[in-house]
């Protein structure tokens, strides 16, 4: 059974749950699998090598999600190739898909925890009342080492994009 966690965090105020461990500055980065589309499934392995900045949102089609991912693809821009930028939600593929195209999102990666909830879980951002993932941003070094972590504790509130840029910046 999966640890977790109470009196973290919150939906409008209301207390949510939170399954999983909290991840730590330090820490290996646990392995996930996550949908890249309905039958490519990618694991923390395939952006081996490379700076990983991973944005966490509950679903793409609200309207702080919408501003987070639109950020951070801006700021992936000027952070070069060696840096990854995903954005993780548990939104289907098709409708990331459909949300890149309409907001044109070309240089951030979104991929579906839709399936397995493989990300949550491992990360400590599934919410188990409504099996979402909570808004979070994760830095992880080219040697898969957690450098940077905000796990937000009101979900419709934004993270703090210019420390995240500033912790990959100092890795690449």
């Amino acid at each position: 059974m999966a640890q977790e966690r109470t009196g973290v965090a919150t939906l409008k105020g209301n207390p949510i749950t939170l399954v999983g461990p909290e991840i730590k500055v330090g820490d290996k980065a646990p392995n996930f699998t996550v949908n890249k589309d309905l039958m490519t499934q990618v694991s923390l392995a395939d952006y081996a090598g490379k700076v990983k900045l991973i944005s966490v949102v509950p679903s793409l089609d609200t309207g702080v999600c919408d501003a987070q991912t639109r950020r951070f693809n801006e700021e992936a821009a000027g952070l070069g190739d060696n840096v990854a930028v995903l954005t993780i939600s548990v939104d289907l593929p098709f409708a990331q898909s459909r949300w890149c195209g309409a907001a044109g999102i070309d240089k951030v990666v979104t991929l579906s925890d839709y399936k397995t909830k493989s990300f949550g879980e491992a990360y400590g951002v599934l919410i188990k009342e409504l099996q979402l993932d909570m808004r979070s941003i994760f830095v992880i070094d080219a040697n898969d080492t957690v450098q940077y972590v905000e796990y937000l504790g009101e979900m419709t509130s934004h993270p703090n994009y210019e420390a995240a840029v500033e912790a990959v910046k100092k890795l690449i």
